[in-house]
C-alpha cells in the first residue's frame, strides 16, 4: 500500500501556485496511518534511541505512536509559549517574518539519543531549529524523519548539507 496514494494534493492552498499536501487523508486510513507507523518503526527498531521528537502539531501524531512502539518516551516541540514549565528555544526564520520553537529544560538528558519526526519538510527552517534545540539540550539527534519530503523546497538539501541524516516515506516533487 502505497503511502503518497493516501495523501491528498489542494492545488492553490493557502495561496496561488502551493500545491498543499494534506495528510488528513492518510490519517483516517486505518491501513494508511498503521503502515505509516509501522514503516517508520521498522526503520528504526533496532537503533539505540532514547526519545522521539514530535514537531507541533501533525509531528506529534506520528511520533507520540512511533515513540510508544519504540517503548521510548515523548518529547513535544512546541511554538513559543505553549509549555508550561520551564523552556528553552529556538528562532527560526520564516517566508514572511519568524517564529519559535521550545522544549522543557528536563525533556533530554546528556547524551539521549533523539528521533525528531514531523509530517512535511519543505523549507527545513523548523526542523533545522529542533535540531538546534536537541544539541542544545545535550542530546544527539540520530536522524530526522518525515512522513513527506519536498525537496524541490530545498530544505531536505540543505539539512543534508549541514550533516544531518534524514528519511522520509515518501516524496512529492512538484
Amino acid at each position: 500500500m502505497p503511502i503518497k496514494s493516501r495523501i491528498r494534493t489542494i492545488p492553490h492552498y493557502p495561496r496561488e501556485g502551493i500545491m498543499f499536501r494534506d495528510i488528513t487523508t492518510l490519517l483516517k486510513d486505518p491501513v494508511g496511518l498503521r503502515t505509516t507507523i509501522e514503516e517508520i518503526v521498522q526503520r528504526y527498531r533496532t537503533e539505540k534511541i532514547d526519545k522521539v521528537a514530535g514537531i507541533e502539531s501533525r509531528g506529534f501524531i506520528i511520533g507520540a505512536p512511533v515513540a510508544f512502539a519504540l517503548g521510548v518516551g515523548f518529547i513535544p516541540v512546541r511554538k513559543q509559549g505553549k509549555l508550561p514549565a520551564e523552556t528553552i528555544g529556538c528562532d527560526y526564520q520564516l517566508e514572511y517574518g519568524h517564529d519559535k520553537v521550545e522544549i522543557h529544560v528536563d525533556a533530554i538528558s546528556k547524551g539521549d539519543r533523539v528521533l525528531l519526526v514531523d509530517d512535511l519538510i519543505a523549507t527545513g527552517g523548523t526542523m533545522e531549529a529542533a535540531i538546534r534545540l536537541v544539541q542544545e539540550a545535550g542530546g544527539e539527534v540520530v536522524e530526522c524523519c518525515f512522513v513527506i519530503d519536498l525537496p524541490n523546497i530545498g530544505g531536505s538539501k540543505r539539512l543534508r548539507q549541514q550533516g544531518h541524516q534524514l528519511f522520509s516515506l515518501c516524496s512529492f516533487e512538484d
